[in-house]
C-alpha cells in the first residue's frame, strides 16, 4: 500500500515492526491488567511502553539508551496515547511524539496507513483464528457481508471446496480475498482523498481529517465485522474465562515481583534493587519485565513461583 501510494516505505517498515512492542502476554487482558497494578505509579498504556521500549529499554549502544530513532518513527509508533500521558511525554520533550494528541492533530500518512493496516490485518487474523479454534463458525459469518461476499466467490471458482476436506481451504481463500479487496480498496479511497485535499507537507496532512481511509460502503462493512467479533469472539464465554486467568497471571507475578525483586531476570533485578526505597521506580521495572513477556513465560514463570498452573 505505502509503495502504490508513494509513501516511505522504510518509515511505514519501521512503524509496522514496532508498533506493537509494547503490548503485554496475553494482548489487551495484560494490558488492563498491568494499568490496574500501575495506578499509583503513572499506569500502563501498551503504546507509551512501545515507545518506552525503542526510547529507552533497548540498550544497544555505549554512547546512549534505546535505538535513537526519528521523530517521524517514534510518532508513529505511539498510535494511541492518553491527555494525561501526552501531557507528561510533552513536558519532558516539548513538541515531541505526545503533541499532536494534545492538539488533536493527526499523525503522518505513514503512521495513518500503519494503523489502518493492522486493524485490516488482525481481524482477518481473528477470523482464522476464531474458526480453526471452533469459537466462531462458516455458517455464522455468512451474515456477514465483507466475509461471505469472498467465501461465495471462493466457492464459484473453486466448487470442490464445498467437501469437508474443503472447508480450511476455503477459510484461507476467503480471507484472502476479503484482504486482497479491502487492500485496495485504502488505495483507491486514498488516492481519492489525496487528489481532494492535497497536502502539501505533513503539517498540512496533522490539520486536516484522515486522509488514509477504506471507502464509504467499505468502512461500513469493515465495522459490521470488528461487531460480529467483539460479541462472537471477544465475548465468547472461553475467552472470557481465559481473559480472567490471564489477568490473575498478570496480578500475581506484579505482586511477587515487587516483593521478591530478585526472581526477575538479572538485568531487571538489579535495576529494582538500584532503585532502593522509590517504589514507584521500582513498580515501573517490574511493569517493564513483565510487559516483555511472551504468553508461554509468563504461564511458566506464574506456575515456578506459585506452584500453581492456571494457563496452557
Amino acid at each position: 500500500m505505502a509503495r502504490s501510494l508513494r509513501l516511505n516505505e522504510d518509515l511505514v517498515e519501521a512503524i509496522s515492526l514496532a508498533h506493537d512492542l509494547g503490548h503485554t502476554p496475553f494482548g489487551h487482558a495484560g494490558q488492563d491488567a498491568l494499568n490496574a497494578c500501575m495506578t499509583d505509579w503513572g499506569g500502563f498504556e501498551h503504546n507509551l511502553q512501545s515507545l518506552r521500549v525503542v526510547d529507552v529499554l533497548e540498550l544497544r549502544y555505549p554512547q546512549f539508551d534505546g535505538l535513537n530513532l526519528s521523530f517521524e518513527t517514534r510518532e508513529g509508533i505511539l498510535k494511541h496515547c492518553s491527555l494525561h500521558h501526552a501531557g507528561m511525554l510533552n513536558a519532558a520533550e516539548p513538541g515531541g511524539p505526545g503533541q499532536r494528541f494534545l492538539l488533536r492533530q493527526q499523525p503522518s500518512l505513514e503512521a495513518q496507513l500503519c494503523n489502518l493496516a493492522d486493524e485490516i490485518a488482525y481481524n482477518a487474523h481473528d477470523i482464522d483464528d476464531g474458526v480453526r479454534s471452533g469459537l466462531i463458525t462458516m455458517d455464522q459469518l455468512r451474515d456477514i457481508p465483507l466475509f461471505d461476499r469472498y467465501r461465495t466467490q471462493a466457492l464459484v471458482d473453486h466448487p470442490q471446496l464445498r467437501e469437508p476436506g474443503g472447508h480450511r481451504r476455503l477459510l484461507y481463500d476467503a480471507i484472502r480475498r476479503m484482504l486482497s479487496a479491502q487492500v485496495y480498496d485504502v488505495i483507491n479511497a486514498t488516492q481519492n482523498a489525496l487528489e481532494q485535499y492535497r497536502p502539501c507537507h505533513v503539517d498540512d496532512v496533522r490539520g486536516m481529517p484522515v486522509l488514509v481511509r477504506f471507502g464509504e460502503s467499505m468502512r461500513k462493512e469493515s465495522q459490521d465485522l470488528k461487531r460480529f467479533l467483539f460479541h462472537n469472539l471477544y465475548r465468547h464465554r472461553c475467552v472470557v474465562q481465559t481473559t480472567d486467568l490471564a489477568k490473575q497471571v498478570v496480578r500475581d507475578l506484579f505482586a511477587l515481583y515487587v516483593e521478591q525483586p530478585q526472581e526477575m531476570k538479572p538485568a531487571f533485578a538489579c535495576r529494582a534493587v538500584a532503585n532502593g526505597a522509590d517504589r514507584g521506580l521500582g513498580a515501573r521495572v517490574v511493569a517493564d519485565f513483565i510487559a516483555g513477556m511472551t504468553d508461554r513465560y509468563a504461564s511458566s514463570e506464574h506456575e515456578r513461583l506459585t506452584g500453581t498452573r492456571l494457563l496452557g
